[in-house]
């Protein structure tokens, strides 16, 4: 896979140069970078010689000059350059085989690679980590990682992983901290497998590691309609469970989903720390709740609005709350209305999941000015979503007007819609 810019900066230096979208960064300095790790090491100089092969196939080779620390203004198709380390598990609860045929290509791709994982903050398994890996990372000392540990039981984890190489976590974990290489760890679970004892032990295994270990994210398993093989789900009896012994641990924080399997509500910011593990649904309600109450909103409109919030199952709570004090505000109507999931069926409740069809068929009737839509619906820097449907197929279908926020853990820009109407 060669370095293959998608994006030049304007104004940057790139853009000085004429470097355009669909060139290839061939070498910097002689050297051939395998992925972004090596480019911004290389980068990092005042004087640099890069080869570059044009769209056309012509080969160009470009001196400059520039700041230590300056930005070339580059942005790649892809963070690794040569070839992805791919997954060589085959868990119990992957979610990529318990998908259906027909979705987006990359949905179907299984990587395990350390370089994302510090790069973009994809979660590894380390069962794939080599002697070369671990010492590239030592050498340039990268971190933090993403780590799925799942359990820190031997044969409980090989069971879970499928893949006789997954019982040597916790050798690998002190490998971490004996490097000084910081971490967070996930746990996903399954009922029946590395939940109560197990988690325990888990928990207590992972808090030995000292300060290298940064936080413990736990999520419950994701079971689609398409499974095939049976898996209990997370109930309520369970949420309360794990709820109550993570609790002893400080940096064990549980994903909104068990607050609201267990009905309970969810926990003001200091249980959340950093919220350092947003992405994994760790603390994402409470953002956009806290974020919310720190918005200077209006006593009242000179003309009316009626807005609707299209969001996931998982998130109406929060939606409910923000949405009952916006209906404070003279002349703006504010709904709700949760996507449901017919396609992956009832427990798939986050918006990341959401196809166009179920969205349709969830606004189609929707009378409002403004449906909002977090663009967390939608795969990045595109406007499809899983089912490779555009959201102007959907504006086609529907004839409603839409406002995608991009800001997935707040909704400013929906409380700049609102100013304007004042």
């Amino acid at each position: 896979m060669p370095a293959k810019i998608s994006e030049v900066t304007p104004g940057s230096i790139a853009e000085e140069l004429e470097i355009q979208c669909g060139d290839e960064i061939l070498s910097i300095d002689g050297t051939i970078p395998q992925d972004m790790i090596d480019y911004n090491f290389l980068c990092k100089s005042e004087l640099i010689t890069i080869e570059i092969k044009k769209s056309n196939g012509d080969i160009e080779e470009i001196e400059l000059e520039k700041d230590y620390d300056e930005d070339l203004g580059i942005v790649f198709e892809s963070a690794v350059f040569d070839k992805v380390k791919p997954c060589l598990n085959n868990c119990i609860f992957c979610f990529v085989a318990q998908q259906p045929k027909g979705l987006r290509d990359t949905l179907y791709v299984k990587d395990d690679d350390y370089r994302l994982s510090y790069l973009q903050g994809t979660y590894i398994t380390t069962t794939n980590l080599t002697n070369a890996d671990k010492e590239r990372i030592a050498k340039l000392h990268l971190g933090p990682f993403y780590i799925s540990v799942h359990t820190t039981n031997p044969e409980l984890r090989v069971q879970m992983l499928r893949n006789p190489k997954a019982g040597n976590i916790m050798e690998n974990l002190l490998w971490f901290k004996e490097n000084e290489i910081p971490f967070h760890a996930q746990i996903v679970l399954c009922p029946g497998y590395n939940d109560g004892k197990e988690l325990e032990r888990t928990l207590k295994d992972l808090t030995s590691l000292g300060d290298e270990l940064l936080s413990i994210a736990i999520v419950p398993v994701g079971i689609t309609q398409f499974r095939t093989q049976s898996l209990s789900t997370v109930n309520k009896e369970i949420a309360e469970e794990t709820l109550n012994i993570t609790k002893k641990y400080t940096k064990a924080c549980c994903s909104d989903e068990f607050f609201l399997l267990a009905e309970q509500e969810i926990p003001n910011s200091e249980y959340y720390g950093n919220f350092s593990q947003l992405d994994d649904g760790v603390g994402s309600l409470r953002c956009i709740m806290d974020d919310f109450d720190t918005l200077d909103l209006p006593n009242r409109i000179s003309k009316p609005l009626k807005i609707t919030f299209a969001c996931s199952v998982a998130a109406k709570s929060a939606f409910y709350y923000i949405a009952k004090k916006l209906n404070k505000i003279e002349g703006l109507s504010v709904n709700v209305k949760p996507v449901i999931s017919t396609y992956w069926g009832k427990n798939i409740t986050v918006a990341g999941l959401i196809t166009s069809e179920d969205f349709i068929n969830t606004v189609k009737d929707v009378i409002a000015d403004y449906i909002i839509a977090p663009s967390i619906m939608l795969k990045p820097y595109s406007d499809l979503f899983l089912d490779g449907a555009s959201m102007r197929d959907v504006i086609e279908k529907t004839g409603k007007k839409f406002l995608i926020t991009e800001n997935n853990y707040s909704i400013c820009e929906v409380i700049d819609l609102i100013w304007q109407y004042v």
